[in-house]
């Protein structure tokens, strides 16, 4: 099974730069994005063969996920049934036979940090309805976490220490999100590799010199990681400031 995760950065934006020819290349079973920026009428997207799951912001033109799937899910449920964190499309789950699969997009903590401790409760709070979900059955989670987890992960980490996305407090979430029964598939597969990023600030020609951050990731329950063949970062695919990640599984 091959599942796809992207950060569009507005899909009405980066439909005009490739998403379709990436789409039909790749032939992922799943494929999620986040940052679509957009209501499902907003785009005439002809996916044959596929189910399409939005989950659209209360803001227009803001954040957003999406699901486009081969498979046909026994459930879907938006968000994660809390009110304050609904309200910006940020989560989808499909419920499968065998697996949950999550798509986020985690809220970004601002510059200067205004949304940091917004940020640490929604991350208590995410982490508590995976380990429900996954008492249930295993999770597959992939998206925009908007963190660099390790210093191997962010090409200057000693210039980012208190930058948004590369807190100790952030990086501490992970952590925990990932003791508490997750695995980082990446990181799993290939903990020593550098250089390896998802994301590039449009600045100082930022991407042609790869200084980026690895902030889009796919993440798995332990008990699933066996099953684990490749995961996989496409830093070669443009159209957004993210690149395309990739997760092959067994299941």
């Amino acid at each position: 099974m091959k599942l796809i995760s992207w950060n569009v950065n507005g899909l009405r934006a980066c439909l005009t730069k490739g998403f379709e020819d990436f789409f039909k290349v790749i032939d992922a079973d799943i494929f999620c994005i986040q940052e679509t920026k957009m209501q499902p009428d907003q785009a005439d997207l002809n996916l044959a063969g596929y189910e399409k799951y939005w989950n659209s912001a209360a803001k227009k033109g803001y954040s957003g996920t999406a699901i486009f799937t081969r498979l046909k899910p026994l459930a879907v449920n938006y968000g994660m049934n809390i009110e304050e964190h609904d309200q910006e499309g940020r989560i989808i789950t499909l419920e499968f036979e065998q697996f949950f699969i999550v798509n986020v997009y985690t809220p970004n903590s601002k510059r200067e940090l205004l949304r940091l401790d917004y940020r640490m409760k929604w991350e208590d709070d995410f982490r508590a309805y995976l380990k429900q979900l996954d008492n249930n059955k295993p999770v597959i989670v992939c998206g925009d976490i908007n963190v660099a987890h390790q210093e191997i992960d962010i090409k200057n980490p000693k210039t980012n220490r208190r930058s948004a996305g590369f807190t100790d407090e952030e990086r501490g979430k992970l952590t925990a999100l990932l003791q508490s029964g997750f695995t980082d598939t990446f990181r799993y597969l290939y903990p020593d590799k550098k250089d390896a990023y998802t994301w590039w600030s449009y600045m100082m020609n930022a991407r042609a010199r790869n200084i980026g951050w690895r902030i889009d990731y796919f993440l798995l329950s332990d008990r699933l990681r066996e099953a684990v063949k490749d995961s996989t970062i496409y830093s070669e695919i443009l159209g957004s400031d993210h690149c395309p990640v990739g997760l092959e599984i067994s299941l």
